[in-house]
């Protein structure tokens, strides 16, 4: 079994290939949460025919691209932040805000606070209870919010618990916030797999708020990590400016530009992509719902939390266990308020997922 202290991101192939001698290219990686069904076939079909906008530079405004993404996000396309990839937009907005002290809803996704640190800014974190299977306890939040913070970052749906706060709940945390003059940061990256991503999403807000920023990428839902084309929502069009006074010009390149104008409009990947996480989702969660030695979190993105409560069974045991028959699921004992006995895993195809099944539930 694995002894070192090594932990896991799901693009961490390359240290697996290391430390297992198992190629790369054999594992099936249940930790990066990225869409089975892989790129947009509409873009891999059309992609090629674009090939030569790699000879020009692409629309300093990307306004075709920002017109796209409105009417999938539903969205004034003025709103929109275009980024190379959230993790571009997660930093500039942080040096745009420079929060002096930050809340952040956890255990949650550690690029926030390695940009808030970086910034020269304090975080704290405020623990989701485990006994509320994760979900906000929205009265006792909001009595925390005061003067004293000055920026919130929330992930919905949360990874890893993913657990979601309906819209109205995002509304009442909002109208505190406005109250303390705090800036909320939302990172949508999962929202478009939930089952009722209406009820969810916060972009409609931004039409009657302006202490909020929406993120969304292309990394998972659309299966395009190494695209890097991230973007935003707001409304507030002040923050707008400053973003774009501050940003560098050209961030996404030609290719980028051309694939998000593609994958955007491929609307029957799109739906193929919800009904399968859907059904997975709803399958899997009952499977593990049945057996007394783990308990699961009703999940909402296309991955779910488990708590190992068996005695024998530990985070480190399953994930060596699991990685020996090349498939590699998240240890969650590196986030905050978790320990050895989390694991988390995302979706698959469904030949896939029953070969993760016997594994991790063999006896």
């Amino acid at each position: 079994m694995l002894q070192h202290k090594d932990h896991f991101h799901g693009s961490d192939l390359e240290k697996i290939e290391q430390i297992y001698g198992i190629k790369k290219e054999e594992i099936t990686s249940f930790s990066a949460n990225v869409n089975p069904l892989g790129i947009s076939p509409l873009l891999r079909e059309t992609l090629a025919n674009h090939i030569d906008d790699i000879s020009t530079y692409p629309d300093r405004e990307y306004l075709t691209l920002r017109k796209c993404i409105a009417d999938y996000a539903d969205t004034d396309y003025e709103n929109i932040i275009m980024g190379n990839g959230s993790t571009e937009l997660i930093s500039l907005f942080i040096q745009i805000e420079h929060p002096q002290k930050a809340l952040i809803i956890g255990p949650t996704y550690s690029e926030y606070e390695r940009e808030i640190s970086l910034g020269g800014g304090a975080c704290l974190y405020y623990p989701l209870q485990e006994s509320l299977d994760f979900a906000l306890d929205l009265e006792h939040f909001t009595s925390q919010l005061n003067e004293n913070i000055d920026l919130l970052v929330i992930c919905n749906p949360n990874n890893p618990t993913s657990g979601a706060i309906p819209r109205k709940q995002m509304r009442q945390i909002l109208d505190v916030c406005k109250q303390y003059d705090i800036f909320v940061m939302v990172d949508e990256t999962y929202v478009e797999f939930a089952d009722h991503y209406e009820e969810i999403t916060s972009i409609p807000l931004t039409s009657f708020y302006n202490n909020i920023v929406i993120l969304r990428g292309t990394s998972k839902f659309f299966a395009a990590p190494g695209l890097r084309l991230g973007y935003a929502v707001t409304g507030n069009r002040d923050f707008i400016k400053s973003v774009n006074t501050r940003k560098n010009p050209w961030t996404i390149n030609s290719l980028a530009v051309t694939a998000g104008e593609i994958m955007f409009q491929d609307t029957e990947y799109i739906q193929k992509t919800r009904d399968l996480i859907a059904s997975e989702r709803r399958r899997i969660y009952q499977r593990f719902s049945k057996d007394p030695r783990f308990h699961v979190y009703p999940p909402s993105g296309n991955f779910m939390l488990v708590h190992l409560l068996s005695e024998d069974l530990t985070s480190d045991q399953l994930f060596d266990r699991a990685i020996r028959e090349k498939m590699m699921i998240r240890d969650c004992s590196t986030f905050p308020f978790l320990d050895h006995k989390y694991i988390r895993f995302c979706f698959m195809e469904p030949e896939m997922n029953d070969k993760l099944l016997e594994c991790l539930m063999r006896k």
